[in-house]
């Protein structure tokens, strides 16, 4: 499974690599720090899915899940923000989004998720 990520803190793309280098089946096969390269990313690296965050310089992450489905891209959106706030998931999901992941409470269950998907093909807790 190709993984692209997409945040604007190094340190944060550091560690959700550092914890899915520990799955089998993954590939990290780009980073972006802004929303432009994130939407180029898609578009060049056709990953499965993108590890995006909201707030971005350029494009803010809603953005670019509304472009990305400009282009028929089949790539998966998974939102992980520090504002996880009803109304942005609300949006994120009502334009495409298949998960959202407050950056603080769930990014175990986001590993977890994205494991499963890469060996089981399903997410076996949601």
């Amino acid at each position: 499974m190709k993984i692209a990520i997409a945040d604007d803190s190094d340190l944060l793309r550091e560690r959700v690599k550092s914890a899915l280098s520990c799955i089998k089946n993954i590939e990290v096969v780009g980073e972006a720090d802004n929303g432009i390269d994130a939407l180029q990313l898609i578009i060049d690296k056709e990953p499965d899915y993108m590890i995006l965050d909201l707030r971005m310089p350029g494009l803010n992450g809603i953005s670019v899940l509304m472009k990305s489905r400009e282009y028929e891209s089949k790539c998966k959106i998974c939102i992980l923000t520090n504002y996880a706030y009803k109304p942005y998931k609300e949006r994120c999901f009502s334009e495409g989004a298949h998960y959202f992941f407050d950056k603080n409470l769930d990014f175990g269950r986001m590993v977890k998720i994205i494991s499963d998907l890469a060996n089981r093909g399903v997410a076996l807790i949601i």
